[in-house]
């Protein structure tokens, strides 16, 4: 599938993709390329389509897709996409039990079924269906003309898990220098927006947690563990922090800051692309890549991070870079908490988990009223955290030590003792850091809605 796209981006970036015909061309070279047959043209084109980011049209012929593509400024929900016919061919006799979460797929059909109310767009299924049936749809070709064009200001917006994902010596400022060679006015790592939310969540957590028995659910992050909640678990939502996420922070604070900007989100997941299309998120972000499609990208560009010259800047702090992984967030809020208020009776006892079951349980428990000994409750997605994100490009277990080793590099020690911190703030109308939490303005940039 990357291979049909990164067949995709050439022509489309070398303008070699105008009309229908050019499709067509496209569609005969993958299946004589990649040894596919007559049979499978309907399955190339629809992931062509997908690879558009369009939805699939089961075997049509080719019709208006450029037109929709260059008239496109998001795409459209739903994010994973279903290919007819393909499981009629498939031997895996354990696509019933693909999805163990929220979602249920049946292979005993000509398609995948999925429950989408119930779907937490976590990505298991896609990424556990090896036949194509199942694909989330690909941001980049939209994207092409408004890197293009002188003037549209683009930022490249940097998950916190990106350190290491295109080679263990790859800085962060090498990947700025790539992204600069693709028309990316900058990149800015989230991470800076981490620290920014890290300060907000731990006023909250002062305002909220008074007692013993009082705890607050951290929403930082992670939308599989936000949705999960909120559809499973009504009564503990409640306790849920109203703060979006590092992401939707970052889009809302730059699109502020430069009037007319798009933001691009380069993400290790999924979930991430359904995330900027809720209601009360959406505008903020543009699209989302994930790191899977941006090696893709790369390739395809034939451009070479380790070998560029690095462009470094220090724009977060520890605690920012470690969100990637689990605990960072909990670590991160509890040594603001303790600046804020270093005689606090209550101090911030943290629980942290991964993986959805993990999650389900921890609520589970919750909701019955058991003790977990705990006031701040962290929970991520996928195992490990967003190092363990089903988009990324190497083992969790490689990723969560050059993050924490990325982290510990930061000149930046705490988000408090963050400067970039203070200076966004302050373009913004703030002059203390309490205005993270007063400020009526900055305020509504952090809270969804």
């Amino acid at each position: 599938r990357m291979k049909i796209f990164g067949e995709l981006v050439k022509m489309y970036w070398n303008g070699q993709l105008n009309n229908v015909d050019d499709l067509n061309r496209l569609t005969a070279h993958i299946k004589d390329k990649f040894g596919f047959t007559e049979e499978d043209v309907p399955f190339i084109q629809d992931h062509i389509r997908i690879a558009m980011g369009l939805d699939p049209r089961q075997g049509q012929p080719y019709s208006d897709e450029l037109d929709l593509v260059k008239k496109s400024s998001a795409v459209s929900e739903p994010i994973i996409a279903k290919i007819e016919g393909v499981c009629e061919f498939c031997d895996n006799e354990d696509c019933d039990g693909i999805c163990k979460h929220e979602a249920f797929i049946y292979r005993r059909s000509e398609a995948p079924v999925i429950t989408n109310d119930k779907c937490l767009n976590c990505g298991h299924c896609v990424t556990n269906c090896d036949f194509g049936a199942l694909a989330d749809k690909i941001e980049f070709i939209p994207l092409i003309d408004m890197l293009k064009d002188e003037n549209t200001t683009v930022f490249a917006a940097a998950a916190p898990a990106i350190a290491g994902q295109f080679g263990e010596d790859v800085t962060l400022g090498q990947l700025r220098t790539a992204f600069k060679l693709m028309g990316f006015a900058d990149m800015i790592e989230v991470a800076m927006f981490a620290d920014i939310l890290t300060i907000r969540e731990a006023f909250e957590f002062n305002k909220l947690v008074k007692t013993e028995e009082d705890f607050f659910l951290t929403s930082c992050c992670c939308p599989v563990w936000f949705n999960l909640t909120k559809k499973g678990y009504p009564e503990m939502f409640k306790h849920m922090s109203p703060s979006v996420s590092p992401m939707i922070a970052a889009g809302r604070f730059l699109k502020e800051l430069y009037k007319g900007a798009k933001v691009v989100f380069f993400a290790p997941c999924i979930a991430k692309k359904s995330e900027i299309n809720e209601p009360e998120l959406k505008g903020a972000i543009d699209f989302v890549i994930n790191f899977r499609e941006l090696a893709e990208i790369f390739s395809a560009l034939d451009i070479h991070p380790e070998k560029l010259q690095g462009e470094e800047k220090d724009q977060a702090s520890l605690g920012g870079r470690i969100y990637a992984r689990t605990g960072g967030v909990s670590f991160s809020v509890k040594t603001v908490v303790n600046r804020l208020e270093p005689r606090r009776v209550i101090k911030l006892k943290a629980k942290k988990v991964d993986g959805v079951k993990n999650c389900k349980v921890l609520l589970e428990a919750l909701s019955s009223g058991k003790e977990v000994n705990a006031n701040f409750i962290e929970g991520m997605g996928c195992d490990g955290g967003c190092v363990g994100g089903p988009r990324t490009n190497v083992d969790k277990e490689i990723s969560l030590k050059i993050v924490n080793e990325f982290g510990e590099d930061s000149l930046i020690m705490t988000p408090f003792d963050n400067l970039n911190v203070m200076k966004i703030l302050r373009q913004l109308g703030a002059s203390t850091i309490e205005d993270v939490a007063d400020n009526e303005h900055i305020s509504a940039l952090l809270t969804r809605g």
